[in-house]
């Protein structure tokens, strides 16, 4: 059940049982001139409209008290000629104002142009990614981070160099996904950061259920691994959302990701991973052409992402949205 191509992956994703998701901003957001923020809040998210090198940096600074030492940079670099992939030369000077730093990136488990290493540096390659190391963490296996408290896994095989990692970074592209209806933080970190050969199929169930899963299932997994990532780095981990071009696939479908058919909203960024994914949700709820975006989500049970990292403890679902323009 493992062997897998990119098409196939992305077809079963496509027909994922459709259900309908009744929807509360946050639990009683409201919203007020541009800020949106809950009463009793216990996290701070920090939100530009700008999307560009300047203002992602002025949040990163924001957020970044924690980080030291050797700072890994979680991004999704892309399928070859990705159109939706964050732009490299707002990534190129946001890497440069981080010491020490480096873009991580790990094996897929389907075929295809970053199933293996040798095929990822390629991809690496075309799509731009040359301007610092790109250290692919599962060149060389995994190593098992323990999930503490989690809904259905005990342990997840990550990548083993993240393990050479003080702090981490996690940069995303905040838009749809075809399994887990959208792909923020959380996906980041939980399928990311997964090994290909052996995290990825844990954290889709293939290991325990002999099977690809889908909904509320695939999000508690995805929520397991994420807290042990979390759990690792403890405070020297922050979260950076980006919503740009916010297709309702993965940027892992490459060429064949489907147009945006919603504005650019802005960036989020907190030291919280639950609060800054329930902010971007929230945003994309609140916009008047997002409707395609919602549906992929709830067609994909994927709040369940958000309910699961509550019932875990990994942050707040209250959070005042603190603007910087």
């Amino acid at each position: 059940m493992a062997d897998i191509s990119r098409r196939d992956f992305v077809k079963m994703a496509g027909v994922a049982a459709a259900g309908a998701a009744l929807y509360n901003l946050g639990g009683g957001i409201i919203m007020d001139s541009g800020k949106v923020s809950a009463a009793g809040a216990k996290a701070k998210v920090y939100f530009t409209k700008n999307i560009d090198a300047a203002h992602l940096i002025q949040l990163y600074q924001k957020i970044s008290g924690e980080i030291s030492g050797r700072v890994a940079i979680k991004l999704h670099t892309g399928e070859p000629h990705g159109s939706n992939i964050l732009p490299r030369d707002m990534v190129q000077k946001f890497q440069a104002q981080i010491p020490n730093s480096t873009i991580i990136e790990a094996n897929v488990a389907y075929g295809g142009a970053r199933s293996t290493t040798d095929r990822h540096r390629q991809t690496l390659q075309t799509n731009g990614w040359t301007f610092c190391p790109v250290d692919i963490i599962d060149a060389e296996g995994d190593v098992d981070f323990p999930v503490n408290g989690g809904f259905h896994l005990k342990k997840v095989a990550m990548g083993a160099h993240l393990a050479n990692y003080d702090s981490l970074v996690v940069l995303t592209h905040f838009k749809g996904h075809a399994m887990g209806g959208f792909g923020g933080s959380l996906k980041n970190i939980a399928i990311g950061c997964a090994s290909g050969k052996e995290g990825k199929l844990q954290v889709h169930g293939v290991r325990d259920y002999g099977k690809w899963v889908l909904g509320e299932l695939f999000m508690e997994l995805m929520a397991d691994s994420g807290k042990a990532i979390c759990d690792h780095f403890g405070r020297k981990i922050v979260f950076i959302n980006v919503m740009r071009r916010m297709s309702v696939d993965c940027d892992c479908a490459g060429t064949s990701a489907a147009e945006p058919t919603m504005a650019d909203i802005g960036i989020c960024a907190s030291t919280d991973i639950l609060a800054v994914d329930q902010a971007c949700i929230d945003l994309v709820y609140a916009a008047p052409d997002s409707k395609d975006l919602r549906e992929r989500i709830e067609s994909r049970k994927g709040l369940r992402q958000l309910s699961a990292m509550q019932e875990l403890g990994m942050g707040s679902r209250q959070y005042d949205l603190v603007t910087v323009d």
